[in-house]
């Protein structure tokens, strides 16, 4: 029988321990874990998801700050912005909410984050911490740490003898996945668009990660029976037995085909999504303990 790996149930139990850590720190410091997310612009979409993570943010206790700049915000300000909130002892984690409006430089701003407050995970020393098997004294990239637990929980720790297929090379998911998976001991493989045949490399895999952005790409001739898939794509595509007009949100992986030949999936929705805003609460939580002096919780 499939397991169908869900993402929100994992999200709660690292929100609990992050509520508990966070709780702890304040009561035996008086620190309170701080962030603070920047949002430059009026898109829909970018002020739900950063809404979402200033609620969770306050429900884990945090001291919680939103800057929403206009649209036509110049680079400067901007830049000044981050520098103010890099010297407040108040702020441990600063988040700026990507994409920016085109006109600005977006790897400037991600790059001036100081890394010990970088708790999306994107600046170089937090990449090269990574890349050089450093996983105790970074900030982890969201997205993949979150994929991490999400394999952890099916695995374990210790992925020896397995091996994994990344499929999809960027620097904001397939390379720090790719990496984490290495450092757990996996034998791993990154596939990407200049890739000759990907489907058969898929079917050696023990454990799949889709990241391309290609709804349903992966079908189940690709799985390796009793595999574990992780999808981290989110698409939409149209849905018109909801009605005209409608879309639904689908993954990289062809779900209810590939889920009677794996033995693991996450679901789109409702997989790694609820994860990455897990993750960036436990960064959050982890850089306020780093700043107080304290040992921080691993998640």
């Amino acid at each position: 029988m499939t397991e169908i790996i869900d993402g929100k149930q994992v999200a709660a139990s690292v929100i609990e321990k992050v509520k508990a850590a966070s709780a702890d720190l304040e009561a035996s410091t008086g620190v309170k874990s701080g962030l603070a997310v920047i949002i430059v612009g009026d898109d829909p979409a970018s002020h739900a998801y950063v809404g979402s993570k200033g609620r969770m943010a306050k429900e884990c206790g945090f001291h919680s700050v939103q800057h929403t700049l206009p649209a036509e915000t110049p680079q400067d300000e901007l830049m000044a912005l981050v520098a103010s909130l890099n010297a407040d002892p108040a702020i441990h984690g600063i988040l700026v909410q990507l994409p920016l409006p085109k006109h600005l430089d977006s790897e400037a701003v991600t790059q001036a984050i100081l890394p010990e407050k970088d708790v999306d995970g994107l600046h170089v020393v937090n990449a090269g911490k990574i890349a050089t098997g450093d996983l105790d004294t970074g900030l982890l990239s969201c997205t993949p740490a979150g994929s991490m637990v999400l394999v952890r929980s099916i695995h374990g720790a210790d992925l020896s003898g397995l091996n994994a297929l990344v499929i999809g090379r960027s620097n904001l998911f397939g390379k720090p996945m790719a990496l984490l998976l290495l450092a757990a001991n996996a034998t791993v493989t990154v596939a990407h668009s200049r890739t000759g045949d990907i489907a058969a490399l898929a079917r050696n895999a023990d454990i799949l990660v889709a990241a391309v952005g290609r709804p349903q790409m992966v079908k189940a001739d690709w799985v390796k029976p009793g595999a574990t898939i992780i999808d981290v794509g989110i698409n939409r595509i149209p849905a018109p037995e909801r009605g005209e007009g409608k879309t639904r949100l689908v993954g990289d992986v062809a779900y209810d085909e590939c889920a009677a030949v794996a033995g693991a999936i996450t679901p789109v929705p409702g997989g790694v999504g609820p994860m990455t805003i897990a993750m960036l609460m436990a960064n959050t939580v982890i850089a306020a303990h780093r700043a107080a002096g304290k040992a921080a919780p691993k998640f």
